[in-house]
């Protein structure tokens, strides 16, 4: 039973270069592997045996449309697929091992290994490769921890020794891209870099011309000096949080589209698809837009043009005030969480139940809390005719709109209903099958 976990084996894909094994023969014909199942997990797990040097066989049972690996001449029927290789990789989840029993006599002899991830602990009364060995005994069952070559593992030890990183990163074939690692330039920082720096222009040329340009022309008050620090600290929040959502805005999209679709083997749009790999990026440049906010904040009540106005007075606004305090401060805490989470040293030692939870549980709370504190920031303004200078809104107004959509739209997907199908359908459930004549002309 080998146990991978998907979320690190995508990021391996999207990585993936390497050493080729020093003990295969250069002149040998590359083992020809199966993996049955086209869903996220056997793509991923077949581009990364393709760059590691292996054939691959996939085995479907969608010949028709749907799946992008479809109208690669690699992808076959189950049986067809099973009968070309020894060792079987099953990438579907426990409830779709009914098709198993149809090929027992395609899979006599074979190895099967078994690589499907439940939804929680202690589903089943028995492990899923003890299923597989009970049930469809004609195979072996093999369990496996580590994936290292001898001549690799001496390397690695040897790096190890001399107090470096080793990460193994597939074949020779990747030699180049290993070659141009050192010519680039952040390429998965481009997205997050440009929609942060198009976001601060905005809202810093907006509110210039609202507060400091408005000032100057309406009631004559030279105020520039607000800009370095008083005009910045409100630049600052507003990219924090609308980077934030947008780190979770993707995620809506992708599970609306598989509703609509009622099936999880259509891809996304390319678009859509770059947005989501660029999340954790995002996700880092908002904490570091939080991280100047924060900063600002400590500095406003040492400035002079703050100190000489601060005498004792009583605060009328007390339960706002203090809300809209302690909602920053829990914001900040579990935006700082999650940052701690996404570097690679803290992910890599958690669970992919636990990564989950702490990126999407803790990480909408994360926004629904600093989304509050910008309402809770503006609680007594929205109705203020003063508000609206030259008829505009101030940008907090302008940065809530896209976390209340996100946040909308992520309790729709919470709805029972609307969970229950969702779940289904990333499980393999499709709402329109395959025909099943079809499916018969193809397995002949």
């Amino acid at each position: 039973n080998l146990t991978m976990d998907s979320r690190g084996l995508e990021e391996m894909t999207l990585n993936s270069m390497s050493l080729r094994s020093l003990d295969m023969p250069a002149e040998s014909e590359p083992e020809l592997l199966c993996i049955l199942g086209t869903g996220d997990l056997g793509r991923s797990l077949g581009e990364r045996l393709l760059q590691s040097g292996f054939r691959v066989v996939y085995g479907s049972r969608r010949l028709h449309g749907g799946s992008p690996l479809l109208s690669d001449p690699r992808v076959t029927s189950h049986e067809a697929a099973a009968q070309s290789a020894n060792i079987i990789f099953v990438c579907v989840h426990r409830e779709h091992y009914e098709f198993l029993a149809t090929m027992r006599n395609h899979l006599q002899g074979k190895v099967l290994v078994d690589l499907s991830n439940n939804l929680k602990k202690d589903m089943y009364p028995e492990a899923n490769a003890v299923y597989l060995q009970s049930n469809y005994h004609t195979s072996a069952a093999v369990y496996l921890c580590g994936d290292s070559a001898e001549a690799k593992q001496a390397v690695a030890q040897m790096a190890t020794k001399l107090g470096l990183s080793v990460l193994d990163k597939g074949s020779l074939s990747a030699a180049r891209e290993l070659e141009d690692f050192p010519l680039k330039l952040f390429p998965e920082w481009r997205l997050p870099l440009s929609v942060a720096l198009g976001l601060t222009a905005f809202f810093f040329f907006y509110l210039l011309i609202r507060d400091v340009i408005y000032a100057y022309v309406e009631k004559k008050d030279e105020i520039s000096y607000r800009i370095m620090v008083s005009l910045a600290n409100k630049v600052f929040p507003i990219v924090a949080l609308i980077m934030l959502s947008l780190c979770y805005l993707p995620g809506a999209i992708a599970a609306f589209l598989q509703l609509y679709r009622g099936t999880k083997y259509s891809r996304f749009p390319n678009w859509l698809d770059r947005w989501m790999v660029s999340r954790k990026q995002m996700g880092l440049v908002a904490l570091g837009f939080a991280f100047l906010h924060v900063t600002y904040t400590f500095i406003i009540p040492i400035r002079y043009a703050v100190r000489h106005k601060l005498i004792s007075r009583v605060v009328d606004e007390a339960w706002g005030t203090d809300s809209f305090v302690t909602l920053g401060i829990l914001g900040f805490f579990l935006f700082v969480l999650l940052g701690i989470t996404s570097l690679p040293s803290v992910g890599g030692s958690l669970s992919w139940r636990e990564f989950n939870f702490i990126q999407s549980k803790l990480g909408h709370l994360t926004l629904f809390i600093c989304t509050a504190h910008g309402y809770v920031y503006g609680w007594n303004k929205f109705l203020l005719p003063s508000t609206y200078k030259w008829y505009t809104p101030p940008g907090f107004m302008l940065c809530l709109i896209v976390p209340s959509v996100v946040l909308v739209l992520k309790g729709i997907l919470l709805l029972p209903c609307v969970d229950r199908t969702l779940t289904l359908i990333r499980q393999g459930w499709e709402r329109t099958q395959p025909k099943v004549d079809e499916t018969k002309q193809t397995n002949l």
